[in-house]
């Protein structure tokens, strides 16, 4: 071989080498998630699974753009997509699965008006042939799995087109009152696909043994309203007659499934819809008998039975519960209006006619609740009602609830309920939060007893009826309803049922109740860690986690597979869940009731969730996640031992650059220890240091071991920040009352030295971003310490001064209580402690900020006042210091609109890559934004 040819070859071998460690080398060089690839990145939501646990149904939707439903066998590979799918059920036999479509999202963005409805598709899993009806409004399958009914929307019933718009109009008390008409309904025998097509129907339901499909008809002209029935196992399906009367609604259709009985109202067209007086009917299908249970007249003067309702029948079938609601008094009318223009000229003058024009609240010092609660509650309450209960066998009612005492809980015990009322408590709760009388309710007479007062705390009803258990002054009680005696469970224990974890200025709470056993004989408590078995016959507790929770730093907490179970029986083996208070991950075990034994059966480094149970067989399925591990679903067997992934949303996260999550601890500078979650970026080079964006709230070590979902929104995206070169940091805090903005300081900064200690972070670029709470710790921290290059601040409170005596407008309520007793931990009011108020405002210290700021609200924002930002703008604009303020206009507390989220979005990033990367500004961040009329 010559030298030349030698060399050629030995050349190749070279560049062959070179192209196969570049090829590996970028191979291993993981690329930064984008915008873009946030907007496309998909999320998994409204699992299903079959009764036999053969199949499953869920949705996957981008964060923007069309979705759809995926149904997946759990033992093979087999799939089918229902493209724009949502909402799926699946039948009681698998083999039918019914989803909502939604109409393309390009068609929903451009019609912001007159939005196209959804359809409705049908999947057999067998033949895998997926149909689809048009503009469909509600569905349902029999429980027999033999019959789809649906409903179209009422402007495009097929044989109904001449009735759109069309009312019913019918003279009452000299005024027309107004009724649309029903829709078109579709019966669909789902092997044959016959259809029989029924107009006109308002409300529908099957029967509990797919006997029956019965209907309400509302017709145009109102002359052929009534209440129908079609047998299912008749050859014909012809139409039957259970009540028919003209110009009358029947609603509220409820069945029991005990003894094949139909309870319904029914109502005649007289007055106003919402204060239509109804009566009770109760409908046997096996004799076709027809009852008037109890008409409007059989009440009372003062309370009606009104259409819109809820009826609940007991398992039993023997007592039926509806709501009473107080009849409108005479002077409540409307004026009713007239056409006579003498008549209108001569109240020209006339000053009470004039003054029904006004618009006027009056605030008085003694309302229950503030006008602007009221408000916010008026829809709720202008339809409330107060709970009755109708006696099969003696044919009476007895009313349970009122105005005094407005909330009854009621189960299967056929002689009393539970009774709450917060009627003597309503004023304060707007500085101390709620509270309610307890009360044990006769249901034969109605008559009460009360149980505890002034109660803070959670209260439980056993299934049976015969204890209370609440919880009240840390401690847990129970009340014998039979003896009438009042017991404390948990005084004689050594440990504290009340959160170990608590830093409010408010009475501690629990940690709640995990359920009852059998006939009442046990209640199960929680502590921090483990599970007590309390028997109700005052034999001793017994720990039944055998204080390994305690012992091991675990948390256990009862899983509940079938969520319709109402106790556990003797002996019964439980699922429970696990976390580890220290190292933050999840896992599954299992102990028993009645024993002290605890089983671990799977415990990772993982956080996992369960999702639900097939009903008819021990299979589950539940999510797994860690930081760059997306939660997919696994299915499994009770005892774990054969799981299995079965999806597979995001594979392309094996593209980026996501980083990793590690828990690093530390002390605040009172010594208190701490941990957080350090998230290093993707291609990580130990010993460079990076920028370090600090994100918290309150505690965020728990997550260290969940996957931060990829979305567009008022959050950093945490993989999107990592894949771009970013640390991102997220400490726990923890607060001292009264000083909740020092405490905050106090915890960040030694966590923050930490990071630059260990080499990681970049001393001079280090961002503090947070949102509401934590937009006020951002605010005050920046006045305390220069160690941010930057902050981001979403809707801070920056003067809690004026903030304290605000509206949140979003639910109505006065903001006292959240400063006294709540989340911004003063302790007090502001003449009690005008100091607490000044010292925590970052307002007033705003000639100590030398950090640049960036603060975002929406200019609707119902949570925190939205001037709560523009009071530390001013002032920050006054000191001549770096501030911007992003106004979303028409926006709440959290960013809604999406062009919204996504500038700021990408002005969040440009923000902190121009200080904290040095990367070139933004126009808007160096001259801002003039305003252009827009």
């Amino acid at each position: 071989m010559s030298n030349k040819i030698y060399f050629k070859a030995n050349l190749n071998l070279l560049l062959l080498f070179i192209f196969l460690f570049h090829s590996l080398l970028f191979s291993q060089i993981k690329k930064p998630l984008t915008v873009q690839d946030m907007m496309q990145f998909n999320h998994l939501h409204s699992p299903v699974i079959s009764d036999d646990g053969d199949w499953i149904a869920y949705n996957v939707s981008p964060d923007r753009g069309d979705g759809k439903t995926i149904v997946q066998s759990t033992k093979n590979k087999k799939q089918f997509v229902i493209q724009r799918g949502d909402k799926a059920t699946i039948s009681n036999n698998s083999q039918w699965v019914a989803a909502f479509v939604k109409p393309k999202f390009a068609d929903l963005e451009k019609k912001k008006k007159n939005k196209p409805k959804k359809d409705l598709a049908l999947l057999n899993t067998v033949s895998g042939k997926i149909e689809e009806f048009e503009k469909v409004e509600k569905y349902n399958l029999s429980e027999d799995s033999r019959w789809l009914v649906y409903k179209f929307f009422k402007e495009d019933s097929s044989k109904n087109k001449k009735a759109e718009g069309k009312k019913i109009e019918k003279e009452t008390s000299g005024k027309k009152e107004e009724k649309q008409a029903g829709s078109e309904l579709v019966l669909r025998q789902l092997e044959t696909t016959k259809e029989l097509h029924i107009q006109f129907v308002n409300s529908f339901t099957f029967d509990s043994t797919s006997n029956f499909l019965i209907y309400s008809i509302a017709d145009t002209s109102g002359k052929k309203n009534g209440l129908f029935f079609r047998e299912l196992s008749s050859n014909n399906l012809s139409e039957n007659v259970i009540l028919k009367k003209a110009n009358s609604t029947f609603c509220n259709l409820t069945w029991c499934n005990k003894n094949d009985q139909l309870a319904f109202l029914f109502s005649e067209l007289e007055e106003k819809e919402n204060s239509v007086p109804a009566s009770l009917w109760i409908w046997d299908s096996k004799t076709n008998n027809l009852t008037k249970a109890l008409s409007d007249s059989g009440v009372s003067q003062q309370w009606m039975i009104p259409t819109k309702n809820h009826l609940s029948w007991t398992e039993d079938g023997e007592r039926l519960f509806f709501g009473l609601k107080p009849r409108k008094n005479d002077n409540e009318d409307d004026h009713i209006e007239t056409d006579d223009k003498e008549h209108e000229e001569k109240y020209i003058y006339d000053i009470e006619k004039i003054l029904e024009e006004k618009q006027m609240d009056v605030w008085h010092w003694d309302d229950p609740l503030i006008i602007p609660q009221q408000k916010k509650m008026w829809s709720k309450e202008k339809d409330k009602t107060y709970q009755a209960v109708y006696f099969l066998k003696s044919e009476k009612f007895i009313q349970l609830a009122d105005k005094k005492m407005p909330t009854v809980q009621t189960n299967e015990n056929p002689n009393v309920a539970l009774g709450l009322s917060d009627v003597p408590y309503l004023k304060e709760k707007t500085w101390d939060g709620t509270f309610n009388d307890v009360y044990l309710v006769d249901l034969k007479t109605g008559s009460r007893e009360k149980v505890v007062s002034h109660l803070g705390g959670r209260v439980y009803f056993s299934p049976l009826g015969k204890f209370i258990v609440f919880y009240k002054d840390e401690h847990w009680h129970i009340y014998d309803c039979e003896k009438g005696t009042t017991r404390n469970l948990t005084k004689n224990l050594n440990i504290t049922f009340a959160n170990e974890d608590h830093d409010y200025p408010s009475p501690t709470p629990g940690y709640g109740i995990g359920g009852w056993v059998k006939n009442d004989a046990a209640v199960l408590i929680y502590d921090k860690y483990d599970i007590w078995q309390f028997y109700t016959d005052e034999r001793n507790p017994i720990n039944i986690t055998k204080n390994e929770g305690r012992k091991n730093n675990l948390t256990f907490r009862i899983q509940k597979l079938e969520k319709s179970r109402q106790f556990f029986e003797d002996n019964e083996k439980l699922l429970l869940t696990s976390y580890h208070q220290l190292y933050k991950n999840y896992g599954f075990y299992q102990c028993q009731i009645g024993s002290q034994t605890v089983k671990k059966m799977l415990d990772e480094n993982k956080k996992y969730r369960v999702l639900t149970k097939a009903k008819n067989k021990d299979v589950f399925i539940y999510t797994r996640e860690t930081y760059n591990e997306f939660p997919d679903i696994w299915v499994s067997d009770l005892k774990l031992k054969s799981r299995k992934k079965i999806t597979n949303v995001n594979p392309q996260i094996n593209k980026f650059a996501w980083g990793s999550a590690e828990l690093i601890e530390w002390n605040s500078f009172d010594g208190i220890p701490l941990q957080g979650v350090l998230i290093k970026p993707g291609n990580y080079k130990k010993g460079e240091r990076y920028p370090v964006l600090v994100y918290y709230y309150r505690f965020f070590s728990q997550m260290v071991h969940e996957f931060n979902q990829v979305v567009v929104n008022h959050r950093p995206c945490f993989p999107y920040y990592a894949s771009n070169g970013y640390v991102v940091f997220l400490p726990d805090i923890r607060f001292k009352i009264g000083r909740p903005g020092f405490s905050t300081t106090k915890c960040i900064v030694p966590g923050i030295q930490k990071l630059i200690d260990l080499g990681i972070a970049d001393a001079k670029a280090i961002a503090l971003h947070g949102h509401s709470w934590s937009g006020y710790q951002t605010a005050f921290a920046i006045t305390q310490t220069d160690i941010f290059t930057c902050a981001i601040a979403g809707a801070p409170v920056s003067n809690m001064t004026s903030a304290y005596s605000g509206i949140r407008w979003g639910s109505g309520m006065a903001r006292q209580f959240q400063y006294e007793k709540g989340q911004s931990r003063i302790g007090g009011s502001l003449w009690e402690f005008p100091e607490r108020y000044i010292e925590n405002s970052p307002v007033f210290f705003a000639d100590k900020i030398n950090t640049p700021l960036l603060i975002m609200f929406g200019d609707e924002d119902g949570a925190v006042p939205w001037y709560q930002g523009i009071e530390l703008y001013l002032a920050m604009r006054r000191l001549e210091k770096d501030c911007i303020f992003l106004q979303y206009r028409e926006e709440p507390h959290h960013l809604k609109k999406y062009p919204n989220k996504l500038d700021y979005t990408i002005k969040m990033k440009q923000y902190l890559d121009y200080y904290c990367k040095g990367e070139a500004a933004a126009d808007w961040i160096k001259k801002g934004v003039l305003y252009q009329g827009k």
